[in-house]
């Protein structure tokens, strides 16, 4: 069997991939139900002008940054947003 160990950022096994073929065996010799993966969610690229418009906003805020005016998010609150 061809399994491979997924592991964390500090080398810690967090889970394991099992190719498809050899799931399909385990799941008919142990009569496990067939699960359907959920549907992933349409990505939609971003227009080149949503790209340059959320450019621009960031330099802005920058700005006002540097000039004293805002306070910018932490990397922390930025990803508690997520």
């Amino acid at each position: 069997m061809n399994i491979q160990y997924l592991r964390d950022s500090k080398g810690k096994p967090t889970g394991v991939y099992i190719p498809i073929r050899e799931w399909d065996k385990i799941k008919k010799n142990y009569h496990l139900p067939d699960l359907k993966p959920e549907p992933e969610e349409e990505y939609i690229e971003p227009t080149k002008e949503e790209i340059v418009q959320g450019l621009k906003h960031a330099i802005e805020e920058v700005k006002l940054h540097l000039e004293g005016k805002i306070k910018l998010q932490s990397l922390d609150e930025l990803l508690n947003e997520l």
